[in-house]
């Protein structure tokens, strides 16, 4: 499995970005974004999980961040909206195979694939 990352950059507080993820190779059962902030742990940031078609947000990114899906791209798009200063971060997108992951679709263990990183920057 491949995973092409795209989007971010840097906007002003209260601006909006979009961060893409594309997969290729075999088929996964979901998609999730996690971020790290220089001096912080990873952290979970919102996930697709197609049994149930369901979507997973961590509540610091509930009402401003949102996922959709392009089944026939097999891209999962994270529209972020109202970003904050503390949204700063290195961004990952990545997508797991295992049955577990059906369990723990925000857990970082659960993904056995990973993308590039990528790099989102709120100014105040």
């Amino acid at each position: 499995v491949q995973l092409q990352a795209s989007g971010g950059g840097l906007v002003q507080a209260g601006g909006s970005l979009r961060l893409s993820c594309t997969t290729s190779g075999r088929r996964t059962l979901a998609t999730g974004w996690f971020r790290q902030a220089p001096g912080e742990e990873r952290e979970f940031v919102a996930a697709y999980r197609n049994r149930g078609d369901m979507t997973y947000y961590a509540d610091f990114v509930k009402g401003r961040f949102t996922l959709s899906r392009d089944s026939a791209k097999s891209t999962v798009h994270l529209d972020m909206n109202n970003l904050k200063p503390e949204d700063t971060a290195v961004y990952y997108c990545a997508a797991g195979s295992r049955s577990d992951i059906n369990g723990y679709t925000t857990r970082a263990e659960s993904y056995d694939y990973w993308g590039q990183e990528t790099q989102v920057t709120v100014s105040s």
